[in-house]
């Protein structure tokens, strides 16, 4: 798998996502945010956008990740939130949050680094961030959000599997 940046806010590429593949597809059309890839065999099979936040300079937000639904599952949505992390931290963020709405995409946001800030936004969606506290006690007060929410089957299974663990290892 090789991971790259294709550039960064404001002066973002574009990408042509199918929407039929891919989740938010239509939102890496957007020149404004920069963007990050996870590729294999040269096609595209991982996608994250971001853009520093409003108000503060330090602060990267990631916006929109997304994996191609036949390669979800492989750990290629925490890997490439790990790389694109990790580039953000070596450009001079001091802080880097992303918003997830569901269980799945939470427990990918902790494996790649980032810790259940307490807060939610407008939207429902739990506030991640690195660097953050990622205790047990954390992590699970994350995971008890969900709970409280219409959930799949897959959903309601995957929180029992977590109840009282420890969060999960970094990528």
């Amino acid at each position: 798998m090789e991971y790259a940046v294709l550039g960064w806010p404001p002066d973002g590429p574009t990408l042509d996502l199918d929407h039929r593949s891919f989740s938010y597809a239509g939102k890496f059309v957007m020149s404004t945010t920069g963007k990050a890839v996870a590729r294999s065999d040269d096609d595209i099979v991982g996608a994250v956008a971001f853009n520093e936040d409003r108000t503060d300079e330090t602060t990267l937000w990631f916006r929109y990740v997304t994996v191609r639904e036949d390669r979800r599952g492989e750990g290629i949505g925490p890997e490439l939130l790990s790389f694109a992390l990790d580039r953000a931290a070596e450009r001079g963020y001091e802080q880097v949050t992303i918003g997830v709405n569901n269980p799945f995409a939470y427990q990918a946001a902790y494996r790649a680094g980032f810790g259940f800030t307490g807060d939610t936004t407008g939207i429902a969606e739990l506030v991640l961030a690195w660097p953050a506290d990622r205790s047990r006690q954390t992590y699970q007060a994350g995971l008890d959000q969900y709970r409280e929410r219409e959930l799949s089957p897959a959903e309601s299974s995957f929180l029992d599997r977590h109840r009282n663990e420890e969060p999960p290892e970094t990528v």
